[in-house]
């Protein structure tokens, strides 16, 4: 099993080919068989997860092992503590009331690499960051959900999926990550299941002898 945690930068499309001679991931990307797990739009960055292995990707990309997703939003003007409060209660988009999500308002991150090309700021209007964790994955979620409670999004990066983060990964570089430690942080479900009936016949094994 081969997978990679990517760092994808701007203008960048999450497959290896395009007519229209667009940057893929071919262009950063020599490892092959591989695919990404899920979806990150063009005009997004950040990390993007690879797998040759269609288990492990359905566990990555599939809403229902609601799997966690941290994104670092930029927006346009300065959010508010109630605009925070909307977002974790969940607001309502036109596919449906969103589930809650953890938000706050943080700093620019420092370690923070330019975007080619920078985001456009509008003159003597204010711009502010804010982490968004969330459990869903509908199309464009995090841009419809910002922009809902009136701070349209101006660059949007995902800095982690469950555990897995961009921690030490330059943008545009990929990193293989070992087999074993894939199987620590996302275990198989024949695992879980596994791992669930020993812990069953211990309880039962345990409770004859009480």
């Amino acid at each position: 099993m081969t997978t990679l945690r990517f760092n994808k930068p701007f203008q960048v499309l999450t497959q290896f080919t395009d007519h229209a001679q667009r940057q893929t991931l071919a262009d950063f990307i020599d490892v092959p068989n591989v695919y990404a797990a899920g979806r990150l739009d063009r005009d997004s960055e950040g990390l993007l997860l690879l797998t040759d292995d269609a288990s492990l990707q359905h566990r990555i990309a599939h809403p229902d092992h609601k799997l966690s997703k941290t994104y670092w939003v930029q927006v346009d003007g300065a959010m508010d503590a109630q605009a925070i409060q909307h977002l974790q209660k969940g607001v309502m988009l036109k596919d449906g009331m969103t589930q809650a999500a953890q938000a706050r308002i943080v700093e620019e991150p420092a370690w923070l690499w330019q975007r080619t090309p920078p985001i456009r700021v509008r003159q003597n209007i204010s711009t502010s960051w804010l982490e968004l964790i969330i459990r869903e994955g509908r199309n464009r979620q995090v841009r419809r959900m910002t922009a809902a409670v009136g701070f349209p999004t101006l660059r949007l990066i995902r800095y982690a999926i469950g555990d897995i983060s961009l921690e030490g990964l330059d943008v545009g570089h990929y990193e293989t990550l070992s087999p074993q430690y894939i199987q620590s942080i996302l275990p198989a479900p024949s695992s879980i299941v596994s791992k669930k009936r020993v812990s069953h016949a211990k309880k039962h094994h345990q409770s004859q002898y009480r």
